[in-house]
C-alpha cells in the first residue's frame, strides 16, 4: 500500500494551546504525519498564536465580536482555511459552538477533545462536574464535532482515576496530560485513513483487539 501524505491541518484556539504544542510535538519526533497550516484564534491574546509563531506557522487573530452572527464568524474562518488547502480541522481549546455553515463545510473533517469520558459531562466544565457527581474515574474523549455539544462520534477515550483529595485543578492536570497523548494519535489514525463512521459508533480499522480484555477500576478489587 502506497504511503499517505501528511494531513494539512488547521487548528483552531481560544487559549494557551498546550494540545496544539503536544500535536507540534508529535509532528516533530515523527510520530505523526501532519503539516500544521495554520492556527487561528478568536483571541488575539491567545498564547496558542505564539506557539504557533515560534514554529513558523501562520497564526491569525479573528475576533468574533467582529461579526454579526455566528454564521458570518465562521465565513471568515472557512476562507482562511481554504486559502490553505486545509484538510482536517482541529478544534484545541476553541471556546466557540459551530454553525452549520462550518460543519457543511468540512463534513467529517473536523475534531474535538473534551476533558470527560462524553457522553458523560459535556459542555465546559467537565472536571468540576465530574467531581461534584462523584464519579471515580474521568478521562478525555476525541470525537468528531456535529451540530450539538459534546455530542459527535467519539475517536478515542482515555480514562484517569479520581483520587481522593483531588481537587478541579488537580484532576483536570490528569485529565490534560492523557489529552496530549490521544489527540496526536487520533490525528493519526485519520492521517492512515484508518477511521469509518458508521452512524454514531468510529470504526477504527486494524484495531489491536487485545484492549478488549482489559477493564478499569477504582479502587480496585481486593
Amino acid at each position: 500500500m502506497a504511503e499517505r501524505p501528511a494531513v494539512k491541518i488547521g487548528v483552531l484556539v481560544s487559549g494557551s494551546g498546550t494540545n496544539l504544542q503536544a500535536i507540534l510535538d508529535a509532528v516533530a519526533r515523527g510520530d505523526l504525519k501532519a503539516e500544521v497550516r495554520v492556527v487561528i484564534s478568536n483571541r488575539a491574546r491567545a498564547y496558542a498564536l505564539e506557539r504557533a509563531r515560534n514554529h513558523g506557522i501562520a497564526a491569525l487573530a479573528i475576533d468574533h465580536r467582529q461579526f454579526a452572527s455566528r454564521e458570518d464568524f465562521d465565513r471568515a474562518l472557512v476562507r482562511e482555511l481554504r486559502a490553505r488547502d486545509v484538510e482536517l480541522v482541529v478544534c484545541a481549546g476553541f471556546m466557540r459552538l459551530l454553525s452549520p455553515v462550518m460543519l457543511d463545510a468540512y463534513t467529517g473533517r473536523i475534531m474535538n477533545i473534551h476533558p470527560a469520558l462524553l457522553p458523560s459531562f459535556p459542555g465546559i466544565y467537565g472536571p468540576r462536574d465530574a467531581l461534584e457527581y462523584g464519579v471515580r474515574i474521568s478521562g478525555c474523549t476525541v470525537f468528531f464535532v456535529t451540530e450539538g455539544v459534546d455530542v459527535g462520534p467519539i475517536i478515542i477515550q482515555s480514562a484517569v482515576p479520581v483520587l481522593p483529595g483531588d481537587d478541579e485543578e488537580t484532576l483536570a492536570a490528569r485529565i490534560h496530560r492523557e489529552e496530549h497523548r490521544i489527540y496526536p494519535e487520533a490525528i493519526r489514525l485519520y492521517q492512515e485513513g484508518r477511521l469509518q463512521v458508521s452512524g454514531r459508533r468510529v470504526i477504527i480499522r486494524d484495531a489491536d483487539s487485545a484492549s478488549e480484555s482489559l477493564a478499569l477500576a477504582n479502587p480496585r478489587p481486593r
